[in-house]
């Protein structure tokens, strides 16, 4: 006989014990990956827009006034590719790797990590979301920064489509490595110290021209996962690019993607059991 519930039974009437079956109750399946990416996606979008619209500007003009200043000291080739790429990644680096650590950081700090860990959401979609809607402030800024560059400098402008596979390749990069740093750092404000360390290494290291650079340097730079989309981006301003070698570091760039967002996901995964 089944047990009507109390809200139906007359009053005064009690109601009967529910049976306990000794079965939990079934949880709500998880969400696929690529709905959740784009939900995570859309919100965080919406809401970082207002927020860092302005911080992309500063970024922006922080670029061009490096170029500016960088006009005096070289007049063109090889050093103006790599001055005009290197300012460009760095919007890249300065919203991706910068401001995703002292989200994450942020988010780690205030127990916001706790929001996620309650949703059926993939760890893979929480990072992926964030990073690609951080990732998606800059590219206005890129475009806007290589044409300014190029003008500037003289260089040719029919090869910037690259930057189509130039900034999502080293955002992507910038962004795993920008939110694994701030999911690590034990405290928020060491995140963004990691944070303002990476884009100060990302300006250095990507703006100035590699051939005035000592060898023990260069060694460092080649660590930096901006640096192949800083190298493939230069020879994208060059008359005649050599296409094999845009593709091998557009090729590094995008391993390198994949591996900091996977290490990301797992930064994310251990700060959120904790």
């Amino acid at each position: 006989m089944s047990t009507l519930p109390a809200e139906v039974l007359p009053a005064g009437v009690p109601a009967a014990p529910a049976r306990d079956t000794g079965e939990a109750a079934p949880l709500a399946p998880a969400a696929w990956l690529l709905p959740s990416l784009a939900a995570v996606y859309k919100a965080q979008l919406s809401r970082a827009r207002v927020a860092r619209i302005p911080l992309l500007f500063v970024a922006t003009f922080q670029s061009i006034g490096i170029m500016i200043l960088m006009r005096g000291v070289v007049d063109g080739g090889s050093e103006a590719r790599a001055v005009v790429a290197g300012s460009t990644v760095l919007v890249v680096a300065f919203v991706a790797l910068n401001l995703l650590a002292q989200y994450f950081g942020q988010l780690r700090a205030t127990g916001g990590l706790d929001h996620y860990a309650t949703l059926p959401v993939p760890p893979a979609a929480v990072v992926l979301g964030a990073a690609g809607a951080y990732a998606s402030f800059t590219v206005p800024g890129t475009v806007v920064t290589a044409v300014t560059g190029a003008v500037l400098f003289g260089l040719p402008l029919g090869h910037l489509w690259l930057l189509a596979a130039v900034v999502p390749l080293a955002g992507a990069a910038l962004s795993g490595l920008g939110a694994a740093l701030g999911l690590l750092a034990p405290r928020q404000e060491l995140a963004t110290l990691l944070g303002q360390l990476g884009m100060s290494a990302a300006l250095l290291l990507g703006v100035l021209p590699a051939e005035r650079m000592p060898e023990p340097v260069g060694w460092v730079r080649d660590l930096l996962p901006s640096t192949y989309g800083v190298e493939a981006l230069a020879r994208a301003f060059d008359p005649r690019p050599d296409w094999a070698a845009v593709a091998l570091d557009l090729a590094v760039c995008g391993v390198v993607g994949v591996l900091s967002l996977a290490a990301a996901t797992w930064a994310y995964r251990r700060a959120a059991v904790r």
